[in-house]
């Protein structure tokens, strides 16, 4: 995890809220000392204070994470699955086909 890049991220959302260390600290109750270690990237943070930061920032999650997600073939089969595990085999099969169409409309534009 880079904590550095998250808290650039978390800086530059702040600022384009005009609001200050102290008062997003305060508005997520954490101290400004801690806030300010997060955004040098000096200091993790929990879930449950990312996910009160996101909140208040009006950004996602994943979002504020993209960074320290590395995008390799396995990592993308991962989120496939997870995606289509509670799904029923028809739409599966349906979400297949798509991939396939806009697959095969990829490789045409190559031509």
């Amino acid at each position: 995890m880079d904590y550095k890049k998250l808290g650039r991220k978390i800086r530059e959302e702040r600022l384009k809220l005009n609001l200050t260390q102290a008062q997003l600290a305060e508005s997520i109750d954490i101290s400004d000392t801690y806030m300010g270690a997060i955004e040098r990237g000096e200091r993790s943070l929990t879930l449950d204070t990312l996910v009160r930061l996101a909140n208040r920032l009006g950004v996602t999650i994943d979002y504020m994470l993209a960074d320290s997600v590395s995008d390799n073939d396995s990592n993308i089969i991962e989120q496939f699955r997870q995606i289509t595990d509670c799904q029923p085999l028809e739409r599966k099969q349906m979400a297949i086909n798509v991939l396939r169409t806009i697959f095969s409309y990829f490789d045409n534009e190559k031509e």
